[in-house]
């Protein structure tokens, strides 16, 4: 019986990029498309998984230890896995990559004013007016990716486009030799 390899495909960027709105249509597709899929959004993660964390550099770096965590044992058992988290610390990043190996990195990449006026949620007004401390963005760093698998421009781009590229890629992935195995003929 040959198991199908899992994958996880990691959305970083800043808040409003379009992180989460491609996260959906990735795992919408993938899951029409009858692929085992599990979403981790890091706003709904913060609300159970790392509830009590708070947004200090080291409670970040731990919030995303726990997703890759939990990304990495699902990634272990065949599923495709696709994280929608901020992410903003470059180390922690490439550490998670490292340990689940089967790593998609997306860059949602939108400059920071574009990213303002998408705030739905106010979040960028609030962070500004000095109402919340350590927003990336704003009083806190954002180190993007130095060399994402996928670069989606969403203030160029369509969402159509952005993950046309992303799901480009990712079947790739999906139907290339998993690393570490060699076909036997």
């Amino acid at each position: 019986m040959t198991q199908r390899q899992g994958l996880t495909v990691w959305f970083t960027g800043l808040s409003g990029a379009g992180k989460t709105t491609l996260a959906h249509y990735v795992f919408k597709h993938l899951c029409e498309a009858g692929y085992p899929v599990e979403m981790l959004d890091g706003d709904i993660i913060r609300q159970h998984l790392t509830k009590g964390l708070g947004f200090s550099k080291e409670d970040r770096d731990e919030n995303i230890r726990r997703i890759g965590f939990v990304a990495e044992l699902l990634t272990r058992h065949g599923v495709i896995v696709i994280v929608s988290a901020i992410s903003p610390y470059r180390e922690v990043r490439e550490e998670v990559r490292a340990k689940i190996g089967r790593f998609v990195e997306v860059f949602v990449n939108a400059p920071l004013v574009v990213c303002e006026q998408r705030d739905v949620k106010g979040l960028y007004k609030r962070a500004r007016a000095g109402e919340i401390r350590n927003f990336t963005g704003i009083d806190d760093p954002y180190e993007p990716p130095l060399h994402p698998d996928v670069e989606c421009c969403t203030h160029l781009e369509s969402i159509d486009e952005s993950a046309a590229k992303i799901l480009k890629f990712v079947m790739t992935m999906l139907t290339s030799e998993p690393q570490g195995t060699t076909a036997v003929g």
